[in-house]
């Protein structure tokens, strides 16, 4: 059959199509932690992640805003933030005991050493790390980001990067988020967890990502 269709196709001038399914499996027994600053796509890439691993995608973000019943500009602007990292903490460590599914955090939650140490012990954190320049294109799209509601959202995006990148970099594995479709973020992150995934035995190589060994 397979010989077949390869004829016609040349028969006719037309070219076989790839599709996704070609991708070999990967065998996921734990859940897949997205962490990394705000605008560097947790989100829109875990639910992309998500569809081609056949697994349910959580976003930690919209699950703290339903245990809180305000969304988290509110919940900031009543509460504060050491409240809501408390309530962060408290909901992320509920979600680590569902079965494996992609978890998206917010860009503090893994700040938290107990959070750190929690998704170490049950997970696989995946660091999408971007460049000051995109993460700020892509940030001030949205009016709904409590931390850089200052009259300087560049600086603030500079401070952040300066106090979080060093301890995002304790992830397992770490997936540069370029400025172009998301599929191909996802495509390098399947590739990154493959290598990260993989036997001791077999070499390990990465293009643009970088996966720690197993600790």
């Amino acid at each position: 059959m397979g010989g077949g269709r390869r004829a016609a196709a040349a028969e006719t001038g037309a070219m076989p199509v790839t599709t996704h399914s070609a991708s070999p499996p990967l065998q996921v027994t734990r859940t897949i932690v997205l962490v990394g600053l705000m605008g560097a796509g947790k989100s829109c890439v875990g639910r992309r992640l998500a569809t081609r691993l056949g697994l349910p995608f959580i976003d930690a973000d919209r699950e703290i805003e339903q245990a809180a019943g305000c969304s988290i500009p509110e919940f900031f602007a009543r509460h504060g933030e050491a409240a809501f990292r408390d309530g962060e903490r408290r909901v992320i460590k509920r979600l680590l005991g569902n079965p494996v599914h992609v978890l998206a955090t917010g860009g503090g939650a893994f700040m938290d050493p107990q959070t750190r140490a929690l998704v170490r012990e049950r997970g696989i954190s995946v660091w999408l790390r971007a460049d000051l320049d995109l993460l700020l294109r892509r940030v001030l799209r949205r009016s709904d980001r409590p931390l850089l509601q200052v009259a300087d959202p560049r600086r603030k995006l500079e401070e952040l990067i300066a106090l979080r990148y060093p301890i995002y970099a304790e992830a397992d594995v770490t997936v540069d988020s370029d400025d172009g479709p998301p599929e191909a973020t996802v495509e390098k992150v399947i590739d990154a967890l493959a290598t990260h995934l993989a036997p001791p035995d077999r070499g390990r190589s990465s293009v643009g990502c970088e996966a720690s060994s197993a600790r």
